[in-house]
């Protein structure tokens, strides 16, 4: 989950990082009101969207004016705002971060994840912080300095120290680098940066699975900033991100779903979204996957991979049998089961008497399913019925008034 930058700020400050003092803005109006509440005579009008690079796009503005902060926020706020994180569609923005202005010396960048392969949270800092972090590490990868922290010791004044010097700030900096660590660790984060020894941007990630340790965490969700599929699946503890592609997927079980997009595009399809129904799949749960696959325009086929051991292929043959019938199917359903009632599962679709494709394994259900795909975009479309009445000859009439005569014959 995701949260905005005014919200990250507030987090930063329960644990000792300094920031700008700011107010966030629903309108122009409360956008001048923040302004007037903070004084002074440069402000920062910043929109609050979930991606990267907005001042770029023309989403951070400074003001020198009362009069400036209103023109600013009213063209800022409602203006569909594209970076590279967005996309070509862009990101609406519904809402703004008013903030006083600060005399930048220089831009730093700190921030923190989870790395994978040593299981430890590593602390990242970059002199480089005026640029995208990912362009300095493809360009630039000397100019990153990482520590890799301890859990068991947490960040020492040692490591904090070394962060601090490699950046070139005071050593009393260390106690910042600390606070962000604390915070990082305490609410679960998946992703904590912050900018310079007083934090001028924040971006907070938190990890879905733990979400159930802080309500106050949830409350700050902004479901308009996330894709309504996504959030639609979610009411159904559905795993679903969107893609690109046109064949929808439907599996158990994480790693199968990537291997199943892998063999997807080995056979020159395009998968249309990742989606895990997880080992406890229901009827009601596999009819909404059905529903939510099939919101996607851009699906022309669906496949089904499951491998039954905790769910059982009767369950999700069910499930599947139902949905098709409810969401009334109108593309190419493949269907590739194995495990656990796997026999059972497979009579199940046979009786169903929907055109169901089964397949045998993976390969097998992927080479079906773009063939599928491929022989309805070959097959010609329905030629319209006329429905132009056919022009009946009208038969000529004439008065016996203007008729002419014939003439009798002798």
């Amino acid at each position: 989950m995701k949260i905005h930058e005014y919200q990250g700020k507030e987090i930063f400050r329960e644990f000792g990082v300094p920031t700008p003092r700011g107010y966030p803005a629903f309108s122009v109006n409360e956008a001048v009101e923040a302004a007037k509440k903070l004084g002074g005579k440069v402000w920062v009008v910043k929109a609050q969207i979930h991606a990267g690079g907005r001042g770029k796009g023309g989403g951070v503005k400074v003001a020198k004016s009362l009069d400036e902060v209103k023109k600013l926020s009213s063209q800022i706020l409602g203006m569909q705002l594209k970076t590279h994180q967005t996309g070509p569609q862009g990101q609406k923005v519904r809402r703004l971060l008013i903030e006083e202005g600060a005399d930048i010396r220089k831009e730093l960048y700190v921030g923190m994840v989870v790395d994978r392969g040593t299981q430890k949270v590593v602390l990242m800092a970059s002199t480089e912080g005026g640029m995208d972090i990912e362009e300095v590490a493809a360009k630039t990868p000397q100019k990153i300095f990482k520590v890799f922290v301890d859990p068991a010791t947490g960040l020492t004044d040692d490591d904090a120290g070394e962060v601090a010097a490699s950046l070139g700030v005071p050593a009393s900096s260390r106690a910042i680098f600390q606070s962000l660590y604390k915070c990082f660790l305490e609410k679960d984060c998946s992703l904590a940066g912050k900018g310079e020894v007083v934090a001028l941007d924040a971006k907070l990630n938190f990890d879905d699975n733990a979400l159930f340790r802080h309500p106050e965490l949830v409350a700050l969700r902004d479901l308009d900033e996330e894709d309504p599929l996504e959030t639609e699946a979610s009411k159904y503890d559905l795993n679903y991100i969107s893609l690109d592609g046109e064949i929808a997927c439907m599996v158990n079980g994480a790693g199968l779903a990537m291997a199943t997009m892998d063999t997807i595009k080995l056979f020159g399809g395009s998968p249309a979204n990742f989606l895990d129904v997880g080992g406890g799949a229901t009827a009601e749960k596999v009819t909404a996957a059905f529903k939510i696959m099939l919101s996607n325009p851009k699906v022309k086929a669906i496949l089904v991979n499951i491998f039954g051991g905790i769910m059982k292929c009767d369950t999700i043959a069910s499930g599947v049998v139902a949905a098709a019938r409810e969401v009334r199917l109108s593309v190419p359903l493949v269907v590739r089961m194995k495990g656990t009632n796997e026999d059972l599962g497979k009579k199940i679709l046979r009786d169903s008497g929907l055109p169901i494709i089964s397949a045998d394994n993976m390969a097998d259900a992927a080479k079906k399913v773009v063939a599928a795909i491929a022989k309805k975009k070959a097959k010609p479309a329905p030629k319209k019925k006329r429905l132009a009445a056919k022009t009946k000859k009208k038969k000529k009439v004439v008065s016996k008034k203007s008729a002419p005569k014939r003439k009798k014959k002798k």
